[in-house]
């Protein structure tokens, strides 16, 4: 039992890690396509999650289900034409990186069988992991992803009064809504729905 419950911990830590650093990667990869190269000056286009990690935002997230990763480093200045379009785009990226992750692990979930159950409940968990963490970052709160999309959706006097206000309360009206388990309620059946799809698609192919 306590060898099962050491490995499925230790499985939950890499989940984690490859999801938080495929996000961040996104984030960094996406800027500097855009012509920005401080993520790449700042040693953040990487694979290792190491560099992308916040010792008490990763503590946070094993203990408490909600934590964060170290922001990748941006300048807007150096973004090639619009620089509202170009922070939006780079702050999509981050979500729709994990999207493709948990497209890729259902792709791959046939593959899984043949290796036992173990490796189907690591490869299911980080579909559903990845797919959480998309919506919970397209919450259009800071410091999510969400509201510097959102801010890049609408005209710029009410982008710039939005992130005003909500860059001094936001990081509160998050805690309060994910202690109030409000998020939860909202994200975990559309997660659900979207994690459904993808093992359809998966099991179409097996």
């Amino acid at each position: 039992m306590f060898l099962d419950s050491l490995s499925s911990m230790l499985s939950g830590a890499i989940l984690v890690l490859v999801t938080i650093t495929v996000h961040e990667l996104a984030h960094g990869l996406a800027a500097y396509l855009l012509g920005d190269p401080t993520a790449k000056n700042a040693g953040r286009l990487s694979l290792n999650p190491l560099v992308h990690l916040d010792p008490l935002g990763a503590i946070l997230l094993f203990v408490a289900g909600f934590g964060w990763a170290k922001p990748v480093p941006i300048n807007p200045f150096f973004f090639k034409g619009n620089r509202s379009r170009g922070i939006m785009l780079v702050s999509f990226a981050g979500p729709l990186a994990n999207l493709l992750l948990a497209l890729i692990l259902a792709l791959c979930l046939p593959l899984t069988v043949n290796l036992g159950m173990s490796a189907v409940q690591i490869a299911t968990s980080g579909i559903y992991l990845n797919i959480y963490m998309a919506l919970f970052n397209l919450i259009p709160i800071p410091p999510l992803d969400g509201s510097k999309i959102l801010a890049g959706l609408i005209p710029k006097g009410a982008a710039y009064k939005y992130l005003d206000v909500m860059d001094r309360y936001g990081m509160i009206i998050l805690l309060i809504l994910v202690i109030a388990n409000v998020i939860g309620t909202i994200i975990t059946p559309i997660a659900g729905q979207i994690y459904y799809w993808f093992v359809q698609l998966a099991l179409m192919l097996m």
